[in-house]
């Protein structure tokens, strides 16, 4: 009996190992959200991100995790509002403007940014507006 209950216990183990690990991820949003600027992820911690570079102006960024994260990131907002300047993100929080790489270091997050001179489209919604 111990070995089928030790069997079964290393089986779980296995099982919840295998399971892949939910990242925490950002989309950047124009203020009406109409429009996707940016997208990125963690990957431990590194913060792989892609930014738009013919957009000036301000954002929405989104973040998304799921419940097994909330406490690795706590005090990670879901919505912050922020600038992208020539694919430079910078988000208002603590009632400042702070570059990507400052705001993400408060949770031992690196960014690592590839800019992109395109938008990223969905279905439905129209292209992000030049504000040069």
């Amino acid at each position: 009996m111990k070995t089928l209950h030790r069997s079964l216990l290393v089986t779980a183990l296995l099982a919840a190992l295998a399971l892949p690990a939910q990242a925490v991820q950002l989309v950047v949003w124009d203020p009406q959200l109409q429009t996707k600027l940016g997208y990125g992820e963690a990957t431990g911690n590194k913060f792989n991100l892609q930014l738009v570079t013919d957009y000036s102006g301000p954002v929405v960024a989104i973040f998304i995790r799921d419940d097994s994260e909330k406490n690795s990131y706590a005090g990670l907002m879901p919505r912050y509002n922020g600038q992208l300047t020539g694919g430079a993100l910078s988000l208002f929080a603590g009632g400042t403007l702070q570059p990507l790489n400052r705001f993400l270091g408060t949770f031992k997050l690196t960014p690592s940014v590839q800019n992109s001179v395109r938008t990223f489209s969905l279905p439905g919604l129209k292209t992000a507006p030049s504000n040069k």
